[in-house]
């Protein structure tokens, strides 16, 4: 293990930091939640990293996601978190795609390569696809619910779905999900009531969002991931 990594082999140990270095990831959107995610994991030892995300870095990204400078406003994000691991880690190896997951886009990836998958896109129609293709392959899966207009990343829980509470999309989740007989989910969801406030863009109800509760969400995320690729701690 190279020296980067050497203070988290004194916590983890180095069997576990081999495990880390072997294993490969793959985060479905590099957003405010998803960016911090692929972060951690690659300041982790993380071997491999695929970046799925059809987005570029925009203006109203720089409040919240580690990839957003004036300096990447208009990069594809996928690129941009690419160039990031590999100045952190140039012996990852990370794959992009830029590409919007949707059920007619699913079969471009082939979910039984991985160790874990994780969802932090936004759209209901993705994030169901994405569960039940992994759950199909057997690969363990996190999905991120509502992080927007939430100020308290204290509220913050790692919860099976059907124990989630008050986040509106982990309602919507709850409901399509048992519509399919999926009998367990881990996610990651909030216990904050949303401030009901967004902002409208090209007609769309877009919510607000700062700069604590999405990477607080993001680290959460990747700690568990962490936790289960290495068997505990």
């Amino acid at each position: 293990m190279t020296e980067q990594f050497a203070r988290t082999e004194l916590l983890l140990g180095k069997e576990a930091m081999d495990r880390l270095q072997k294993s490969h990831v793959a985060v479905f959107g590099i957003g405010g939640v998803g960016g911090y995610v692929v972060e951690a994991l690659a300041r982790s030892g993380v071997g491999g990293l695929d970046l799925i995300d059809h987005d570029k870095v925009s203006l109203t990204n720089i409040n919240r996601q580690i990839i957003a400078t004036l300096d990447t406003v208009g990069k594809d994000k996928v690129d941009v978190m690419k160039e990031r691991i590999l100045s952190i880690n140039p012996d990852a190896a990370v794959n992009v795609s830029k590409c919007f997951y949707l059920p007619e886009t699913a079969d471009l990836f082939d979910l039984r390569k991985y160790s874990y998958v994780v969802d932090a896109v936004d759209t209901v129609t993705a994030k169901i696809e994405l569960i039940m293709r992994a759950g199909k392959a057997g690969v363990p899966i996190i999905s991120c619910m509502g992080t927007g207009n939430k100020l308290e990343p204290a509220r913050l829980e790692i919860a099976d779905i059907y124990q989630t509470s008050v986040c509106p999309l982990a309602k919507v989740m709850r409901r399509e999900l048992r519509k399919r007989n999926v009998e367990k989910l881990k996610v990651l969801y909030s216990k904050e009531e949303p401030v009901k406030n967004y902002l409208s863009v090209q007609g769309r109800a877009v919510p607000g969002s700062v700069s604590f509760v999405p990477p607080a969400a993001g680290l959460m995320i990747a700690s568990e991931v962490i936790r289960e690729i290495v068997g505990g701690w």
